[in-house]
């Protein structure tokens, strides 16, 4: 299993696979190329599938969530990597696959080895990136050996300012290369997500970028159409808004995602994989070490194991919630769950209106007319139910593009809405689910949010904040909350960031019906 390294530009995630291609080794299967982001996925798959000089979707192809653009016929298919993983739950040893090409690089190494415990043909992996830690992949994949791609170099200025500087803009990464760029100004800076498993708090937090990303950033000025970042195909120049000296001092590699985000989703993927023992996988990069991947793991299992009876029912479960992938985060086993409550309809509604960026936007200049229109879907039962009534609204009057503009709702992602929930609703078929709605009676639809959320409640204190069950983080409700004045009891809150959005009132007793055990010590006796 080779790793190469290059430049970024140097051709890495479009060239390989099509020499692969050409050497045949296509012949009895795929091959992969994986990217960590849709566009990236998407974007190369119509530049190979221009330079093969072939239509897009026959032998070269896409996948990526809730889009496949693939046939009999694809041979290069370019996806995300939480598709590539998706496809591991149902076919462990990727069996469909002769090479999967990962680029911006766990399940790939443990395909490989039962693949030739069972005297199967040998899946080949390629691992490649211009800022990854080559020596580490390198040992991971028993000591592979490492290829170093160069292109063509011309001289990039790099200017760095005297004095350190605090205001800065966002600059951007990409895995696509875009033309004409000449010049670069780099901030320094870079937003990440990080997670307290004591607090249950996930930051999206301003930083200091690595030496890698600074380099990585750097070589995206004077950049052509044939390749490369800066000074590709003419000089470029590179504008640090930080001195030298602190460039000298950042970390040499970027820390791992796996080791500062959070490990639920992970380690449900690994069960469902078939891996019981998640504490001892063999990552890359181990997670950090102590109690954050301990805490994780026993709320992940917490959660499933009062949802569901035997270990089981809970991998089914868990393959289930695998399919419905790629939907906001608990969405999944909230769907499951909808059918006892007969409300499935409308949280496959909910979901898909939490899985799109947000269908509502807020003109500050015209702040009260938005408001005067918002209070004609607003309920006291909370945002989720409010928006399934501006969506009801939406479709009543057949998507019509001059309502949405009066009641300052995003037709297209309100239109999107409705795509992720058919796709949804068609896999939901698929598993026999038993799809029916609650009508007027909304009821349901709490208390079903209670089941799947539980995990995510919050109780009113005495001074009139609240505190989060499962952490004791105080938490407070946005203003733009329906239930900012109403201040009930408990309520069930989407996510938990620097501040949470989308709460929906509940009863207690729905908590400790959703989860006893659980919610045993953790709920205040109410006076009788």
């Amino acid at each position: 299993m080779p790793c190469p390294s290059g430049e970024t530009g140097s051709g890495k995630p479009t060239q390989i696979p099509q020499y692969l291609y050409e050497a045949g080794i296509a012949r009895q299967g795929i091959i992969a190329v994986t990217q960590p982001r849709r566009v990236a996925a998407v974007s190369l798959a119509k530049r190979v599938a221009e330079e093969k000089r072939t239509q897009l979707g026959k032998l070269v192809g896409y996948t990526v969530r809730f889009e496949d653009v693939t046939s009999s016929e694809t041979k290069l298919k370019f996806m995300t990597d939480g598709m590539l993983l998706r496809e591991a739950i149902g076919d462990p040893l990727l069996l469909r696959y002769t090479v999967v090409v990962l680029d911006e690089a766990h399940v790939v190494k443990a395909a490989q080895r039962k693949r030739r415990e069972q005297n199967k043909i040998p899946l080949k992996v390629i691992v490649m990136s211009a800022t990854m830690d080559v020596d580490l992949f390198s040992q991971y994949f028993n000591k592979s050996p490492v290829l170093y791609l160069e292109v063509r170099q011309h001289p990039i200025q790099i200017y760095y300012t005297k004095q350190p500087q605090s205001d800065y803009l966002q600059a951007a990464l990409t895995s696509i290369t875009i033309s004409g760029i000449k010049y670069v100004i780099d901030t320094g800076m870079v937003k990440a997500k990080r997670f307290n498993p004591e607090s249950g708090l996930e930051v999206l937090a301003v930083q200091r970028v690595s030496k890698a990303q600074g380099w990585q950033r750097a070589g995206r000025a004077g950049r052509g159409r044939a390749g490369g970042r800066a000074g590709r195909e003419d000089s470029g120049s590179v504008y640090r808004l930080y001195t030298e000296d602190e460039f000298d001092n950042l970390i040499p590699m970027t820390v791992p995602e796996i080791q500062r985000c959070n490990l639920a989703s992970i380690m449900l993927q690994l069960l469902a994989l078939g891996i019981p023992d998640v504490m001892n996988f063999d990552f890359t990069s181990k997670p950090s070490p102590g109690k954050q991947c301990v805490l994780q793991q026993s709320q992940a299992c917490c959660v499933f194991s009062v949802m569901f009876k035997s270990s089981e029912a809970m991998r089914s479960a868990v393959e289930q919630l695998d399919l419905l992938g790629a939907v906001w985060k608990k969405g999944e086993q909230t769907i499951l769950l909808s059918p006892d409550f007969q409300c499935s309809e409308e949280v496959l509604t909910i979901v898909s209106l939490l899985s799109v960026d947000t269908v509502l936007y807020n003109p500050p200049a015209r702040r009260g007319e938005c408001l005067a229109s918002r209070n004609k879907f607003t309920t006291s039962e909370g945002d989720h139910l409010t928006l399934l009534n501006i969506y009801r609204a939406f479709k009543k009057v057949n998507a019509n593009k001059e309502w949405c503009r009066e009641n300052f709702v995003n037709s297209r992602n309100m239109s999107m809405v409705g795509e992720v929930r058919a796709q949804l609703r068609e896999i939901c078929l698929k598993l026999s689910m038993k799809l029916e709605s609650c009508g007027s009676d909304t009821g349901r639809v709490r208390r079903c949010l209670a089941h799947g959320l539980f995990v995510n409640a919050a109780e009113l204190q005495p001074d009139g904040s609240y505190t989060a069950l499962d952490t004791h983080q105080p938490v407070a409700i946005l203003p733009s909350s329906v239930l900012f004045q109403a201040k009930p009891a408990y309520v069930v809150f989407n996510e938990l960031l620097h501040t949470s959005k989308d709460m929906c009132l509940v009863d207690a007793d729905w908590l400790v019906e959703a989860a006893p055990e659980y919610f045993r010590r953790k709920l205040r006796p109410t006076k009788s």
